[in-house]
């Protein structure tokens, strides 16, 4: 397939799923969303923006939920503009307490602790529920400045 006929692809998909058990999904996901932002007009900082949003929540569902899990990528509108939403969902042990996890430097496997919170200030929405046992669901949104 050319170069060409790849970036097309990105514009005639609405939704993909990636299933996560892992490392080398972490830089799938996070490539395939840079490629999606590209073809959707999003600057070289908001594609990298995105493509390390994606792979942090690839990477939490690697390293976290030991079992795996999936990423959902979606082109979204809502009032007249587009963006991209990516979703990871996990069957993992949970998160025992959010607003912890949440804090820069927290980390529960040694790490510098900037994953969760990096999402949030590098997306233009965040959202996150865990259930002890039953896993972790996290969205984030970037909206194309018009």
């Amino acid at each position: 397939m050319s170069k060409v006929a790849l970036i097309m692809v990105a514009y005639l998909l609405e939704k993909e799923i990636f299933e996560v058990k892992g490392e080398y999904q972490i830089l799938i996901v996070g490539t395939r969303c840079k490629e999606i932002a590209r073809s959707l007009g999003f600057s070289l900082k908001e594609q990298t923006e995105i493509a390390i949003s994606a792979s942090e929540i690839a990477s939490n569902i690697v390293y976290h939920a030991k079992g795996g899990g999936m990423v959902v990528v979606e082109i979204i509108s809502e009032e007249g503009r587009r963006g991209i939403e990516i979703r990871g969902e996990d069957k993992g042990p949970g998160i025992e307490n959010i607003e912890l996890a949440l804090q820069d430097g927290y980390s529960t496997i040694g790490s510098i602790g900037g994953g969760l919170p990096a999402l949030r200030r590098l997306m233009d929405f965040f959202q996150i529920e865990s259930e002890l046992g039953k896993g972790t669901k996290v969205v984030v949104r970037k909206w194309l400045k018009k």
